[in-house]
């Protein structure tokens, strides 16, 4: 069993950062992708950014596109979302995942296998 636990919560002013953080435990695996999401209150849960094991490819939203930053740790088991230049859209529960073969579709939450506890980023207006 893996388990992916988020930090980095907070609440911050629209045009301010973040760094939010994802330490996976437990079983690991050589070959995963991680990726971020996020969900707002009344809205489906959105694809934000992922990263392959390698950390060669990414892939994010359109709209974190330039603001927002997906890196892995040296160990290859911690994950980095920074958040710069944070607008009140961003506002959201954000999730970790990992896909176990790291062979599915980046932006596809199907794609994962584990999933974090979710963490609170409020941006204010």
């Amino acid at each position: 069993q893996v388990q992916l636990v988020e930090s980095g919560a907070g609440l911050v002013q629209a045009g301010g950062s973040l760094r939010l953080s994802c330490a996976a435990s437990g079983r690991t695996f050589s070959s995963y992708t991680m990726g971020w999401f996020r969900q707002a209150p009344g809205k489906e849960r959105e694809f934000v950014a992922a990263i392959s094991w390698s950390g060669r490819s990414t892939l994010y939203v359109d709209s974190v596109k330039g603001r927002f930053t997906i890196s892995r740790g040296n160990a290859k088991n911690t994950v980095y979302l920074q958040m710069n230049s944070l607008k009140p859209e961003d506002t959201a529960v954000y999730y970790c995942a990992a896909d176990e073969q790291g062979r599915g579709a980046m932006h596809d939450a199907r794609s994962y296998d584990y999933w974090g506890q979710g963490t609170q980023v409020t941006v204010s207006s």
